[in-house]
């Protein structure tokens, strides 16, 4: 597996997975430019600070780019402590709007990576209701859906990794006929990461011990790195509109 020659893309680039994956992508041969609205504390080819939050900042963040993009790794997000209708904006609708208007700058053999997560394996439940938020046209459209929509804050994080996950399959095929591109998700369980104190807070200590036993440990973040890596080489070039999971066979014991 190797990344020789490509420029990447890498949202949330300043901590956690996202870190690791910006610096094993340019050890694999990348050109790695990286989005965060932190500054940046690692080595990179590029850097734009954006706020993933908002339509606008994320259409003069691409303005910013390369002309040609071959890899999009969409890692950026906030946890399940924050308000809804942040979760709502920087996890789902910014990551739309932003890989929707990367996709022009992709090309055949292009790959796009969203970070999903376990928690989002209830997606069938609310199958209808995705559909028909991810049938929206645009960030506004979106989030207009959802204010006719609400969705509670103990379950936003949830909810919006659920609709993640339906967008991700229902879209991949058409934009690979179309682009010659790939769109997978990958869907980490718990991870070592700044954030873990936060969904530790959001389940609640309850469901956090209920859940230990099925788990050796949290994950390393650059235990997750190398697949988004393996998504966005040419290794993975047949994989397209999956949901991978990467967390320690945690998901196996659900059945």
């Amino acid at each position: 597996m190797n990344l020789q020659g490509k420029t990447m893309v890498v949202t949330g680039c300043c901590s956690g997975i996202g870190a690791d994956v910006a610096k094993l992508a340019r050890h694999l041969g990348a050109r790695v430019i990286g989005m965060d609205r932190n500054d940046p504390t690692l080595t990179l080819d590029g850097f734009v600070k954006v706020d993933l939050g908002e339509a606008a900042a994320i259409d003069a963040a691409v303005a910013q780019l390369p002309a040609h993009i071959d890899a999009l790794a969409n890692i950026a997000g906030v946890p399940g402590t924050a308000p809804a209708e942040l979760v709502a904006r920087v996890n789902y609708l910014g990551l739309r709007h932003l890989t929707q208007a990367v996709l022009p700058r992709m090309g055949e053999g292009g790959s796009v990576v969203n970070i999903s997560s376990i928690l989002g394996a209830e997606w069938p439940a609310r199958l209808e209701l995705h559909r028909a938020l991810g049938a929206t046209h645009s960030f506004a459209d979106g989030a207009h859906w959802l204010r006719d929509h609400p969705v509670p804050q103990e379950s936003c994080y949830q909810y919006f990794k659920e609709a993640l996950i339906v967008w991700t399959i229902t879209q991949s095929q058409k934009i690979f006929l179309e682009r010659g591109v790939r769109m997978n998700c990958v869907a980490p369980g718990p991870v070592f990461t700044p954030i873990l104190g936060d969904f530790v807070q959001m389940l609640g200590q309850e469901r956090v011990q209920k859940d230990a036993h099925r788990m050796k440990r949290p994950a390393f973040s650059d235990e997750v790195a190398p697949v988004i890596a393996f998504l966005c080489s040419d290794a993975s070039r047949w994989v397209s509109g999956i949901n991978l999971p990467v967390d320690g066979g945690l998901a196996s014991t659900y059945l």
